[in-house]
């Protein structure tokens, strides 16, 4: 029996709710599919730094290193601690530690979500470069508080950091329609994203079967809106593909759909996979949070982990759940868990 251990980082708000009912679908399907899940809950989340004074203890890193995979909730809670903090303190050292390069997420329309277009049938893959480009971290303020001061961000792209999550989108448009959109705004960035065209002309080489599209960011998003069923793979840099993703995200009927998997493929190390709609501390602890893009989201673990039936049960599960509810009569959280476990049955 194939048995893999999972860190639970429930986080923030709704996070721990959806992370519960996800956790409950795993270890059913885990059940079904005879292979065991050993999960440990790590309370790292605002709570656990206002009583600490860190997100994560000095060792998390090298605890997170001895799992196979990370399953996150959600982390931030601004009124109690500020998201410069609790970003950086959790969720960017979890990616750029284990170089966790690839931002996979899903955007299509599940069985009977009604999306704010008058659209069907798109089923897009955006593929986000995830550790350095526009969130590299590098610049600094000067002469704060005064007249003069100066702020500097310093977007930083490595060739190979292009090519490596280039590749991995050039082979994701091989394995579905073949068809891959590149995004820039190299009319304008002269630097990083001329390069970034150079790089994909050069993989072009490699995939002849493989039909690239370049589009500025602009473009693209428009695109999204007004005809989001020619796109099948996308690719763009990290502040364009989180863009993108969220946009992705609000035509699939909104985040509540927004399923994630943050991956390395060239390493042994743990990959993170969270659902993307922020802790909501708004509504947190009412038992009303959609856990359907957490579920979603451990579809996505158990396929990396290499359980394809698996993965393949939850998705159906899950389609089968969304299909019976309407806009009328939105779950609340039990509920669509409960409805989701019942079609594993």
């Amino acid at each position: 029996m194939n048995s893999y251990k999972i860190a639970l980082i429930a986080g923030d708000g709704i996070g721990v709710d959806v992370t519960e009912s996800a956790w409950r679908v795993l270890q059913k399907v885990a059940r079904l599919h005879r292979f065991e899940l050993v999960g440990e809950w790590l309370p790292w989340s605002c709570e656990y730094y206002l009583e600490h004074g860190y997100m994560m203890p000095a060792d998390g890193i090298e605890t997170l290193r001895g799992f196979d995979s990370i399953l996150l909730g959600a982390v931030g809670w601004p009124e109690k601690v500020p998201d410069s903090v609790s970003l950086h303190g959790l969720l960017l050292p979890i990616r750029k530690q284990f170089d966790l390069y690839v931002n996979v997420r899903p955007h299509r329309l599940l069985p009977g979500v009604a999306g704010p277009l008058r659209k069907e049938g798109f089923d897009i893959l955006c593929i986000r470069e995830n550790t350095e480009g526009e969130y590299s971290g590098a610049g600094g303020r000067i002469h704060q508080g005064t007249d003069q001061e100066v702020a500097v961000e310093t977007s930083i792209f490595t060739r190979h950091g292009v090519e490596r999550i280039l590749r991995y989108a050039f082979e994701a448009a091989r394995k579905r329609s073949g068809k891959l959109a590149s995004v820039t705004k190299s009319n304008a960035q002269k630097y990083t994203m001329v390069m970034w065209d150079e790089v994909t002309d050069e993989l072009a080489q490699e995939y002849p079967d493989v039909v690239v599209s370049r589009y500025h960011i602009d473009a693209i998003a428009a695109r999204f809106v007004m005809n989001p069923e020619s796109l099948d793979v996308v690719v763009a840099s990290n502040l364009f593909g989180d863009i993108l993703t969220d946009l992705g995200a609000a035509i699939q009927g909104g985040l509540g759909y927004a399923a994630s998997a943050n991956l390395n493929p060239d390493s042994a190390g743990p990959s993170m996979f969270e659902p993307v709609h922020g802790s909501a501390p708004d509504i947190a602890g009412q038992g009303i949070a959609s856990p359907v893009a957490a579920i979603w989201s451990t579809a996505m673990m158990l396929e990396h982990l290499g359980e394809k039936e698996g993965a393949n049960t939850v998705l159906n599960a899950l389609e089968k759940a969304t299909a019976t509810f309407t806009r009328e009569n939105m779950p609340t959280t039990e509920e669509m868990t409960q409805s989701v476990l019942g079609f594993i049955e």
